[in-house]
């Protein structure tokens, strides 16, 4: 919503929102834009009489216990009869129209890969608009409108200016339970991974890929402007059953074996082969096989829209990841060796293991690495993925958990890792047990969807 925000600004529109508790870095950015942000949804915000009312899926008809509305001034909005629409909607309808949109999903990297699109367009002198998930440190804000006609090599009337946008399964609001991404329209369409996640409202897999074919259905095929493009990570199973319940555009694979784009190589610096034949190359400082196969699917989308893999492999060489993905956060020196503190956005299991597996990677087998994490996003405050903890955590040395909330019992599902794993029920007594148990030469990671108490900087402060 706050990208949102940024490119209805940017359209020159007068933008105020509202919100609750929010957070960098989307707080210092609306900010930065001149965006009032007001905090509450208090009934008393009809006075600023906005043209619309643009309403995000936090918003819902909730009551609280006292049986009062949760967000009053969604139910004065609809007691006044006020024109309202959802984020996805009015994007789909005043930013996406007249664009060749690459829309960019997956249970895990879409932030990354998006971004990594957009900036590959960026090197190769395309403009691109874009809206993603976080704030991209190349290009330092999360949103943007880009060219408003094809530039460079697609500067020709049948080609059309591109947006890149990350497309999240998730519902796009209280009246309309359809995954935002239905609203997007894409021409090129990457399918990253797909798993089990949202289970406060998907009942199992099988749900989430019906929505994911939702999207598939949307691409163009053949076509006078040229056809659409499904890009697929090759490795999923779950995103073959996907395919297989209908596709009618172009389809380019990635990752597998026998895939069109694969990689030879270490993560950190590989080679593209496009179908088995060398076809650039890619050194950068990000680590992690997930990365690489980001890498992949962004070069397959690019390609789609005229960028050569060469080009775009070089241009990732320069990109710098986005905020809050393994985010160094400081280094505090220590006569024995440095204690470095990073900041990610890992919430789900395979995303916790494969955050941890990319430092271990990078680290190697002897330093120690410390896993704080809070399951705060809503699969896991149901407790849907608890069983997985100790899984995703083997690569870390010492997990510690902020349990604060949740209705299932964290200690009994780290049990399996005994003395590996600590639990607290509060910010403070977390951080007391991190101080204790910090030794020079640890990495330190911090987990979570949320603010996290703001733990990293009470973190360094008191190191």
């Amino acid at each position: 919503m706050g990208g949102l925000a940024a490119l209805a600004r940017e359209s020159g529109h007068q933008v105020t929102g509202c919100d609750s508790r929010v957070y960098p870095p989307m707080s210092e950015q609306l900010s930065a834009l001149g965006i009032e942000l007001i905090e509450g949804f208090g009934a008393e915000q009809l006075a600023l009489k906005p043209d619309l009312f643009v309403v995000g899926n936090v918003v819902s008809r909730a009551r609280l216990a006292s049986g009062a509305p949760k967000f009053a001034l969604m139910e004065a909005i609809l007691d006044a009869g006020l024109p309202f629409t959802s984020g996805p909607q009015w994007l789909a309808e005043h930013v996406l129209q007249g664009r060749h949109v690459i829309a960019i999903a997956g249970t895990h990297g879409k932030t990354t890969t998006t971004a990594m699109v957009a900036w590959i367009l960026e090197q190769c002198g395309h403009a691109p608009g874009f809206l993603v998930g976080g704030v991209p440190l190349n290009f330092g804000l999360s949103a943007r409108l880009g060219a408003s006609v094809a530039t460079g090599s697609r500067a020709d009337t049948s080609r059309k200016p591109l947006f890149v946008i990350e497309a999240d399964e998730y519902d796009t609001a209280f009246f309309d339970k359809r995954s935002k991404f239905v609203h997007y329209r894409p021409r090129t369409a990457v399918l990253n991974n797909l798993e089990f996640d949202h289970a406060d409202i998907f009942n199992d897999l099988a749900d989430i890929e019906r929505q994911f074919h939702h999207l598939v259905r949307t691409v163009p095929g053949p076509g006078p402007n040229g056809s659409g493009r499904v890009v697929v990570n090759g490795l999923e199973e779950s995103l073959d059953r996907v395919l297989h319940m209908g596709c009618w555009s172009e389809i380019r694979s990635f990752g597998a074996t026998v895939s069109d784009f694969t990689a030879s190589g270490a993560p950190q610096d590989f080679t593209v082969l496009q179908q088995g034949r060398p076809a650039g190359q890619v050194r950068w400082s990000l680590q992690g096989l997930h990365n690489q196969l980001n890498a992949l699917a962004a070069i397959a989308a690019a390609e789609h829209v005229g960028v050569p893999p060469a080009q775009a492999a070089q241009a990732l060489g320069s990109f710098e990841n986005v905020k809050r993905r393994m985010e160094l956060r400081g280094r505090i020196s220590r006569e024995a060796g440095s204690i470095t503190v990073y900041d990610d956005f890992a919430h789900h299991p395979s995303a916790i293991r494969t955050t941890l597996e990319g430092l271990r990677g990078q680290v190697g087998p002897t330093v120690r690495i410390l896993a704080v994490f809070e399951p705060r996003s809503n699969t896991m405050k149901l407790g849907a993925m608890k069983a997985q903890l100790p899984w995703c955590l083997a690569d870390a040395n010492l997990a510690f958990c902020h349990a604060g909330g949740l209705d299932w019992d964290a200690r009994e599902a780290l049990a399996s890792m005994g003395d590996r794993a600590l639990v607290s029920d509060n910010i403070e007594a977390l951080l007391a047990q991190l101080l204790k148990a910090a030794r020079p030469g640890d990495h330190i990671v911090c987990m979570s969807n949320g603010s996290f108490g703001d733990i990293h900087q009470k973190l360094l402060r008191s190191l």
